[in-house]
């Protein structure tokens, strides 16, 4: 036995191959290979928009060619919100805004499952406004201070 701490990394509940078979039934893409292209445009957009904890946690959960891709990015200096996430993401694409929309729901949805409700609530948290439905979800109310 060693004394050294052991990384321990979370089985994903799914293989890449059924990450992009799950991407491609939300986004109804005729290919495999244009689902394979959401997932990584959609994974390096949100790995330069999540630190910390969440960011780790949320890659030891996804398959490890999609952790890697989450993991390649540096965290971007702003966040965006979530209308910003889809309109940086159509012009790194160099896609139309709709296009970009629809990629990041067929992905972050399926990315939602694999985090599951505790964790995708922690990146929701850390996220400004706007990604809660990118991700499938209801908008959550955000506290307003009283005038």
């Amino acid at each position: 036995m060693s004394d050294q701490p052991r990384l321990h990394r979370l089985q994903s509940a799914m293989t890449s191959e059924q990450m992009l078979e799950r991407v491609r039934h939300e986004g109804a893409y005729p290919t495999r290979e244009r689902a394979e292209e959401a997932v990584h445009t959609v994974l390096a957009a949100l790995g330069r928009q999540l630190v910390g904890d969440e960011r780790v946690d949320l890659a030891q959960r996804l398959p490890v060619e999609a952790a890697l891709v989450l993991t390649a990015q540096i965290p971007a200096a702003e966040q965006l919100t979530g209308w910003g996430f889809v309109r940086d993401l159509a012009i790194r694409a160099e896609t139309t805004p709709a296009i970009a929309r629809w990629d990041t729901g067929a992905v972050l949805t399926v990315v939602a499952r694999l985090a599951g409700p505790d964790l995708l609530a922690r990146i929701l948290q850390q996220l400004p406004a706007g990604y809660a439905v990118l991700f499938g979800q209801a908008e959550p109310r955000r506290c307003q201070p009283a005038a």
